[in-house]
């Protein structure tokens, strides 16, 4: 090859290095922009403006380069910008972030006293006031501080009891004042919010929902307790980032529940991740209790999957009891009897007093 054909290549070498330089030097501004907006709350990707930029750079396009191709090229660079600004922000999670102590404990969330581990119960769904009347009574006489119940119920077929909607709030709201305990309940529908406001403590939004984002902005918003459930199948990540969106808006009341992911094993109505519990726990601020109910979709085991879930770290056990289970209205299966309930506690040993 004549020397004419070796000095392109090198001038090519060049203009290489100097647009990867000149890349680099983008990312910079793209990333004090990106702080300034994390700052400020602002979403990083402005699409009126990436328009406008795009506009700019075509009007003095002036080269051998056509329109579409130099449309081509900026496209790309806009989106691996984007992308850069999401990894930045993703390596400085808010709730992963060590010495931000404004997130509180459970303890501390629920004003109870003591580090042993909390335990919150009762019916997968309110039925009825009498019913729901004897589980308060219980859990007061084992010194058990949360209340939780159903009033919206979202079920996989739609032929099955879908829970008593308002009404159920309503006796849930009236028992929990009656034994002063704080009550929990799922949340399935942003239409609700305003109304269970008014009758519900702490707001759990589902593992059905756990990636309804618009849903998790809103509640993010407040200033209450969310429980946020771990999707069915969604990996450890993606409900650390589902944590994240209720954080970012300014909520630091948050408390994970692990309710185990789907796999191929039919043993158990889902798989525990019990390796979820110490990596939540490593790596954000936020405490997790783990549901032994719907991850096990049975009692029997019930006793030895609560104190290894605790041994791994648990913050608390969540656990579904009826006063009747076998004439319970969904997940009869799964729900502790009185009896069954008190030989957990005594197998934990929890005095939350």
């Amino acid at each position: 090859m004549n020397e004419n054909f070796l000095e392109l290549r090198n001038k090519i070498d060049k203009i290489n290095i100097d647009i990867l330089k000149l890349l680099n030097d983008r990312v910079e501004l793209v990333k004090e922009i990106s702080d300034i907006k994390d700052e400020f709350k602002v979403d990083f990707f402005d699409p009126i403006r990436e328009q406008e930029m795009l506009a700019m750079v075509l009007k003095h396009n002036s080269g051998l380069l056509p329109n579409e191709l130099v449309k081509e090229i900026f496209t790309v660079i806009f989106q691996t910008n984007l992308r850069f600004m999401g990894m930045n922000r993703e390596k400085k999670l808010i709730i992963t972030n060590k010495v931000d102590n404004s997130f509180k404990n459970i303890h501390q969330m629920f004003g109870i006293a003591g580090k042993e581990p909390v335990i919150i119960a009762g019916p997968c769904a309110v039925e009825n006031e009498e019913y729901l009347d004897k589980v308060a009574s219980l859990l007061t006489q084992n010194n058990v501080k949360l209340l939780r119940g159903g009033a919206y119920k979202p079920r996989t077929s739609p032929y099955d009891f879908q829970g008593l909607g308002k009404e159920g709030m309503k006796i849930l709201s009236k028992i929990g004042k009656k034994y002063n305990l704080v009550t929990v309940s799922e949340i399935v529908d942003i239409r609700d919010l305003d109304e269970m406001l008014k009758y519900i403590d702490v707001l759990q939004i589902g593992a059905r929902n756990m990636q309804n984002f618009e849903l998790l902005k809103e509640v993010g918003r407040l200033n209450i307790p969310v429980m946020l459930k771990r999707g069915m199948s969604a990996t450890i990540q993606e409900f650390i980032l589902a944590a994240e969106y209720i954080a970012v808006q300014g909520n630091r009341n948050i408390l994970l529940c692990e309710r185990g992911i789907r796999t191929f094993e039919t043993k158990t109505r889902n798989t525990l991740d019990i390796s979820s519990i110490p990596i939540i726990k490593k790596e954000t601020n936020l405490p997790i209790i783990v549901d032994i109910s719907h991850s096990l979709g049975r009692k029997d085991i019930a006793v030895p999957i609560a104190k290894a879930a605790v041994a791994a770290g648990a913050d608390g056990i969540m656990v579904e009891v009826h006063p009747q289970p076998e004439l319970a209205l969904s997940d009869s299966k799964q729900q502790l009897n009185p009896e069954e309930f008190k030989e957990l506690m005594h197998s934990l040993a929890v005095r939350n007093d």
